[in-house]
Order: C-alpha cells, then structure tokens, then sequence
C-alpha cells in the first residue's frame, strides 16, 4: 500500500513537473481573451474620411487600425471565404489560413480626391514577422465605405473597438488572438 501510495506522489510530482498536474482547464481564455469569432458590426456611417492604415504587434494579439479624420465610424469585420474589391467584385487575393473583410464605413476620399491611397494595394502595411496576419490588402473605397482584407493564420478570435484618433478624429481598432 505504502509502495502503491509512494508511485501515484512520484506520478503526480512528474506530471507537475512538465507541466501537466495544474496546468488551467481548456475553459480557460488565453490572455483573458474571449471575444469569439464571429461577425462584429456597428451599423452607422461617417461623414469622416479614412487617412491612413497601420498595424502593431502585442504579446496576445495582432492589430490593424484604420484611421478616420472625422467621428467615429461604423464596422462590420467578419471572416470570410473570400474578399471582394469595392464596385467590381474582383476577389482581393489573400495569404493566411483564414480572411477577414475589414469595412470601415467612411470612405477614403473627399470631393473626388483620394484621403488615403495605399503605395502597394497588396501590401498595405508590412506584417512580416507577426504571429497572426499574413497579409494586410487594399480593396478599395466605394459609395461611403473602404474595405480591407485581412489574410490572417487561422480563423482565431476577433474584437473591434473604436477609439479616440488624433486631432478630435478616431481610430477603428481590429485585434485578432494569437491563439484560442
């Protein structure tokens, strides 16, 4: 009995040892993420105009902002089959297991004038390196709203927030997990 005993402490102090014995249940959110993957939209349009695309890198996630001169925008950023370019339908081709339609409802033009152009449609901002986002494309800006493609690793969680930008503008936020 006490030769029984000794083994399953002995088991149990090697199991703790590489991490097994109190590791967090598979419940547990990683980083306190639990925002899910599913379609995020708020509906209302901007008279603001887009003018500029950047991301980061942080130790949970991998962001995309789109920066808005005007009031906050509406979203909708949804995983997708396949994105399409605003006005011609053209599929936007991606990197990345899984692809995101980023759509800002603001355009990304004033009066006829571009407000924001990308040098390189395909490449807007450069994520080499990131643990998520494969590839950061441009699909264009039509009737009031300018949508992004996002070709990310895998479909992983998703929040959008809008935050305060610069000069009384606004930023839309997309933050996609490095993990479940």
């Amino acid at each position: 009995m006490a030769e029984r005993l000794s083994a399953t402490l002995a088991a149990l102090a090697l199991a703790g040892g590489l991490g097994l014995a109190g590791a967090p249940p598979a419940s547990a959110a990683y980083c306190g993420i639990s925002w899910g993957s599913t379609t995020k939209v708020v509906g209302s349009y901007s008279s603001g105009t887009v003018t500029d695309v950047r991301s980061g890198r942080h130790e949970c996630f991998d962001r995309l902002v789109v920066d808005v001169r005007g009031r906050a925008p509406g979203y909708t950023v949804r995983y997708v089959g396949t994105v399409h370019q605003d006005g011609s339908g053209r599929v936007v081709p991606l990197r990345g297991g899984a692809r995101l339609a980023v759509v800002v409802h603001a355009p990304a033009y004033r009066d006829g004038h571009a407000t924001y152009l990308p040098s390189h449609r395909a490449e807007v901002v450069d994520v080499r390196g990131y643990s998520t986002f494969r590839q950061v494309a441009w699909a264009g800006s039509f009737e009031g709203r300018t949508t992004i493609g996002l070709g990310v690793r895998a479909r992983l969680p998703v929040r959008v927030v809008v935050l305060p930008g610069h000069d009384g503008g606004s930023r839309v936020v997309v933050d996609v997990a490095h993990r479940w």
